[in-house]
């Protein structure tokens, strides 16, 4: 529990290191504008593919008490991205128009995790599912399936805002032992425009 607690710290810090906002929250927020949610990946190095369930993608506006849920592309429930697929592309994890207004978090919910280690997935880097590739493989222990990305920015009234987030397979998936591993997602912002 310390060594999850120490690492959610440290992903908390890294984000904030990244930089961001420290504004004031803007006048009245209008109709909103659309806000795109990218993801890259340094991936897990001892593996063909490692398919990540995405479940849910929340914001935080400063004036709201709930989140605010952001659909995933193309209107699916879920969304499952290869990491290995990641490391010279990006894709979309989420689109869709938030109300304007300043923000204050981006909530993740990683709902399975699997490495497969003979072949690579077929197909895009992030679809609403991508079918399991054929060969070894390994379910991956999620401790905390929430990752909170304290990263301040603001959704203009109108136009476009876009976050890219580098998902650390290497720091975020550890061998516990006996072919088990478990996941501690580290996820930095890498930047807001």
């Amino acid at each position: 529990m310390r060594l999850l607690l120490a690492v959610i710290v440290a992903c908390s810090v890294t984000v904030l290191a990244c930089g961001g906002s420290s504004s004031a929250p803007t006048g009245p927020s209008g109709p909103g504008a659309t806000f795109n949610l990218m993801l890259k990946d340094s991936p897990f190095s001892d593996a063909k593919s490692v398919l990540v369930t995405f479940s849910a993608v929340t914001a935080h506006r400063d004036t709201d008490a709930d989140f605010v849920k952001l659909p995933f592309a193309a209107g699916a429930t879920a969304r499952t991205c290869d990491l290995k697929k990641l490391q010279t592309a990006q894709d979309v994890l989420g689109t869709g128009t938030l109300p304007a207004g300043h923000y204050t978090q981006v909530r993740l919910v990683v709902s399975s995790t699997t490495i497969y280690f003979d072949n690579p997935a077929a197909g895009a880097a992030c679809a609403p599912t991508i079918a399991a590739p054929e060969g070894r493989s390994a379910s991956v222990d999620i401790p905390s399936g929430e990752v909170r990305l304290n990263r301040q920015f603001e959704v203009p009234a109108s136009g476009t805002t876009t976050m890219l987030l580098d998902f650390d397979g290497d720091r975020s998936i550890r061998e516990t032992g006996n072919g088990r591993y478990m996941m501690t997602p580290v996820i930095a912002v890498v930047s807001v425009q």
